[in-house]
């Protein structure tokens, strides 16, 4: 709820990322353009004994990336806590094609190029949501609690359904662009630290 007494730790982080000096900045203003809408805001969290998902994109293929995709450690994610692993290069028209062949796709996943995303406290990964990958097991012994701050931007150029509603409060839905975020960040450093009230709560009524 970007509109509670406890959300400016929230909107610190969206500062440190997206704000004037924000790591992120420059890199979504590219990637988006400030026309890019605020498509996702949520905690991706497991626990010990959760299981591994299947290798997947996060919605139907499109011939441009509809979405860019922020995981954000906030702790240290280590091999026994599910990271994410990643088959890089996996996000093209062809690999999308190879994987909804049943003949072909067992010999993709066993030959791709992967990454596990073992991440320290503060790291993020940048992702583009075309690209095959899946959350791994959290063992029930060795693993603990992991969690990820999720946010992503949608691309202007890719127009109509994604086939993906993104997580995200129903009221916050179309409610934002990367433009809008960063009057918002910029009057927060200018002091007005309900800057986030006029959206509420997020959730329908």
């Amino acid at each position: 709820d970007v509109n509670s007494l406890d959300s400016n730790v929230l909107v610190d982080v969206l500062q440190a990322l997206l704000g004037q000096d924000g790591t992120l900045k420059s890199l979504y203003e590219n990637l988006v353009t400030l026309d890019g809408e605020f498509y996702e805001l949520a905690s991706v969290i497991t626990n010990p004994g959760s299981l591994r998902q299947q290798v997947h994109p996060d919605l139907p293929h499109k011939e441009e990336s509809p979405l860019y995709v922020i995981f954000l450690a906030l702790q240290d994610v280590n091999e026994f806590m599910g990271p994410t692993t990643f088959l890089l290069r996996t996000h093209t028209a062809k690999e999308n094609a190879i994987f909804n062949d049943y003949s072909q796709k067992d010999k993709q996943l066993t030959t791709a190029d992967s990454r596990l995303a073992i991440l320290n406290k503060g790291d993020a990964v940048l992702f583009d949501a075309r690209i095959l990958h899946c959350g791994n097991a959290n063992d029930t012994e060795k693993g603990s609690d992991r969690a990820l701050f999720n946010f992503s931007f949608r691309n202007p150029k890719v127009k109509g359904n994604l086939g993906y509603a993104g997580s995200i409060r129903p009221g916050y839905v179309g409610a934002m662009t990367l433009r809008d975020m960063r009057e918002n960040l910029a009057a927060y450093s200018e002091g007005d630290k309900n800057v986030f009230a006029k959206y509420g709560d997020g959730i329908s009524r």
